[in-house]
This record gives structure tokens, C-alpha cells and sequence, in this order.
């Protein structure tokens, strides 16, 4: 490690993995919720329970790309991050929010205050103090990082990634913005949800990897870079319209049906030169890196994405197929991959590389890291073609031939059973790899000898 200020990456990632770990189990309990529909009805209705699982999963993968732009971007930067102490000031606003908004959705508290309580639309249901609190967490970050790159060194990497960092903030402040016609209020909502993964969380995914390249394969900075500009831009073209395949269905004009199907078509295209990129940098390399979970997590992003994201996606974005599939299981199955693959992945290949290097060790642990890779992967796969059969099912059974919505439900429950079986595989590989990164390795060193840093 050769700046100090780059351990904040390390409370930002112990915060995601508590999360990862909320995450995942709130997802096994809905899973379970489908095969037996009654579990915890009273208690903690599904509607709850998949707040908790959709909003956990986007503040760790938040927390996620803050702690690896205070990793990535001393280093790049060549300097130390510009204040320390905003940036756990920052950590703690976000603790704070996440907490208000556990308790504030499990409890159902202040229903109905337009300040404390919760709002109805979806992903965004954050009480209006939570989003305030979000916003200056934001803008600390978003002055402290830029600071340090303005005052250092600039490179391609931090360029695009302070690009994605600066467009998240800027388009969750349409969260605020709620007008009373629905096909409006859609429209400006899915400002916020595709912009956010399907365009700037996509240049971020894109820095992030291009530093991982970097630093685990040993390609030329200026190869890496030229890949970066080309992946950047594709995700820019694409999935700026490609937004338009949200908008067939909600009143918008019809317009919206060519434009949608043609631009969200070509979102294939950035998400298939991700995976290109990632194999050729390994392929070209020179390096025999120690961190091998790291290049595993990688590759297995830049695949999965691709599949999930790109293919799955590609699957029922055109508007003619979307008309039947749309909120059928089809959507969860490319929901589930594409988010798994594209940012999850990312973010637990960043955690391994940089965690050995934080804590000042070998890479430690790398068999159960890579074990828990192949479960969670596995598992999510499984899940995947699972989904996509019953969606495929349900299409038929429900939008085509025009049956009950529940008495269709009745006849996946085969399907909802092996889900089940593949959201205990992820879990159990969420829970392996945390004690991979997290605990230290114990290992006997003879004496005279020390273990291996990896090189940085």
C-alpha cells in the first residue's frame, strides 16, 4: 500500500459485506416466501422484505464504488486522498440513512409524513430525510475525491470513473422530484434506475475493471486506456436511448417502441467488449500475479455481465417480445444475472484484490474465495435458467392463452422450489467469501521468512 489514506477503502468495504450479508438472506427469505406463501405474512410482509433486499443491495454496492474510487484513486491520483476525515464524516451519514430506513420500512414507521415516511415508488422508498442525507454524503464525496484528482495526476481511469461517480449523484435528484401523473412520474424514474445501471454505473464498472486489468495483468496503461474510451463511449450511445425500452407501456408516445427496441439492442455491445477487454489484457499479460481469486472475480464479471446484462437483457427488450414478458419471472432472471454479474462481481473482485493489500498480507484464503466464486456463480446461473423457464411458462400461460395471475403461480411452484435450492448456494458462497477477505489465514512461516505482499 504507498498511501495511507487509501485504508478508508477498508470500513467502506466491511460495510458493504454486512450488507452483501443482509442482502442475500432477505433474498433466500422471499425465495422461501414463494414456496410457502404465508411465512412471516404478519410479521414482515413481502412487500417489506423486498425493500430491504432491493435497498440493501444498492447502498453496499454503493458503498462498494465508494470504497474502491478511495483505493483506486491515491494511486492513480498519486497522492492522498484530499481530507480523511469527510470521508468517514461521509460513511457515517450513509450508516445513519441505511439504519433510518431499515427501522423506518420493518416498523412501517411515521406512515404517511412526507419528511419520515417511507415513499411508494420503487428502489427510491427512502424516507425524504434518508435522500437529504444521501445528497450531502454525495457531495462530500464527490468534493473530496475530485479535489484529489484535480490536485494530482489525471488518467483515463479516473476521468471516466469521477464521470460515472458525478452522474450517479446528479441523477438521484430526481428521487425528489414526484408528480402526480403516473406515465410522468414513471419517465422521470427511470431517469434514476436505467441511467443508474445501464449508463453510469456502467462507466464506473468499466474504471474500476480497467484498474484491476491493470494492475493484475501488467498490459501497457495506454492499451487498457484505448479499450476504456471504447467501452465508455458504446455504453454512452446505447444506453442513453436505450432508455426508451422502459417507456413502451406507460403512456409515452409510440415512438418511444422503435427507438427503445433499436438503442436497447445495441446495449449488447459495450457489456461484449467488457468481456473481450478482460480476456485479451489477461491474454496479452505479462504478469504471474499472486492474487488469482482476484483475476477469477474479474473474468467472471465481465462474462457475466455480459450474459446477464447483454444477452438475458437482449432476450425481451425488443418491443414486440416485451409486449407479452414484461413483469413476468423473465424479468427477475435478467433483474438477477445482470446485477449479479455486472456490479456484485465487480465489487467482490475489487474487495479481493485490495483487501491482502490493505491488511498487509499474502492473498489469504484464495481456495474458499475461489470456492465461493463458483457457488455464487453456479448458484445465480442456476437461478437464472430456472426464472427464465417459469417466465417463459408463465408468458404463455398468463399473457397468451389468459389465465388467473395466482392460478399460474400455482403451477411454477416447481420452478420457485429450485430457486430456493440456488439462492442457498449463493448465500452459503456469500458467506464464504466474506470469511475468505475477513478473517486472516493461519499459516506456519519458517522461521527467518515472511509472507509475500502482493506487488501493488
Amino acid at each position: 500500500m504507498k498511501y495511507q489514506s487509501q485504508k478508508i477503502a477498508l470500513a467502506y468495504f466491511a460495510v458493504a459485506m454486512g450488507l452483501f450479508a443482509v442482502q442475500v438472506t432477505m433474498g433466500l427469505v422471499l425465495g422461501w416466501v414463494y414456496v410457502s406463501p404465508n411465512f412471516l405474512s404478519e410479521l414482515l410482509p413481502f412487500n417489506i422484505l423486498r425493500m430491504l433486499h432491493t435497498n440493501s443491495l444498492i447502498v453496499w454496492l454503493i458503498c462498494g464504488f465508494f470504497g474502491a474510487a478511495y483505493f483506486l484513486i491515491p494511486e492513480e491520483a498519486e497522492r492522498e486522498i484530499h481530507s480523511t476525515k469527510l470521508a468517514y464524516l461521509q460513511l457515517i451519514i450513509l450508516v445513519v440513512g441505511t439504519l433510518g430506513v431499515v427501522l423506518t420500512y420493518t416498523f412501517n414507521l411515521f406512515e404517511g409524513n412526507w419528511l419520515l415516511g417511507k415513499e411508494g415508488r420503487e428502489f427510491i422508498e427512502q424516507p425524504k430525510w434518508v435522500k437529504m442525507g444521501i445528497v450531502v454524503a454525495a457531495l462530500i464525496f464527490l468534493y473530496n475525491v475530485t479535489m484529489t484528482v484535480l490536485k494530482g495526476k489525471k488518467t483515463a481511469i479516473t476521468n471516466i470513473l469521477l464521470l460515472g461517480l458525478w452522474g450517479l449523484a446528479l441523477l438521484f435528484l430526481f428521487s425528489f422530484y414526484n408528480p402526480e401523473n403516473l406515465s410522468l412520474d414513471k419517465q422521470y424514474w427511470w431517469y434514476i434506475v436505467h441511467l443508474w445501471v445501464e449508463g453510469v454505473w456502467e462507466l464506473i464498472m468499466a474504471s474500476i475493471l480497467a484498474y484491476l486489468m491493470l494492475k493484475l495483468t501488467g498490459v501497457d496503461r495506454e492499451i487498457v486506456e484505448k479499450w476504456l474510451y471504447v467501452i465508455v463511449a458504446a455504453a454512452l450511445f446505447s444506453g442513453i436511448l436505450g432508455t426508451g425500452h422502459h417507456y413502451y407501456w406507460i403512456g409515452t408516445p409510440g415512438y418511444w417502441q422503435w427507438i427503445g427496441s433499436i438503442f436497447s439492442a445495441l446495449e449488447v455491445i459495450p457489456f461484449f467488449a467488457m468481456m473481450a477487454f478482460a480476456f485479451v489484457m489477461v491474454w496479452k499479460g505479462r504478469r504471474d500475479h499472486p492474487n488469482k481469486a482476484a483475476l477469477l472475480w474479474s473474468l467472471g464479471c465481465a462474462t457475466l455481465a455480459f450474459f446477464g446484462a447483454g444477452v438475458w437483457g437482449f432476450l425481451h427488450t425488443l418491443h414486440g417480445v416485451n409486449y407479452y414478458t414484461h413483469g413476468t419471472q423473465i424479468t427477475a432472471a435478467h433483474g438477477h444475472l445482470a446485477f449479479f454479474g455486472a456490479y456484485v462481481s465487480l465489487n467482490l473482485a475489487i474487495f479481493t484484490y485490495a483487501m491482502p493489500i490493505l491488511k498487509g498480507r499474502d492473498p489469504y484464503n484464495q481456495v474458499i474465495n475461489m470456492a465461493s466464486f463458483w457457488l455464487m456463480a453456479g448458484g445465480m446461473t442456476f437461478m437464472t435458467f430456472v426464472l427464465t423457464f417459469a417466465g417463459t411458462l408463465q408468458t404463455h400461460l398468463q399473457r397468451v392463452l389468459g389465465e388467473y395471475f395466482m392460478d399460474v403461480q400455482d403451477q411454477l411452484a416447481l420452478f420457485y422450489w429450485m430457486r430456493f435450492g440456488a439462492g442457498i448456494a449463493v448465500v452459503l458462497g456469500a458467506l464464504l467469501f466474506i470469511y475468505a477477505v475477513a478473517m486472516p489465514r493461519k499459516e506456519i512461516i519458517e522461521p527467518g521468512k515472511t509472507a509475500e505482499v502482493p506487488a501493488e
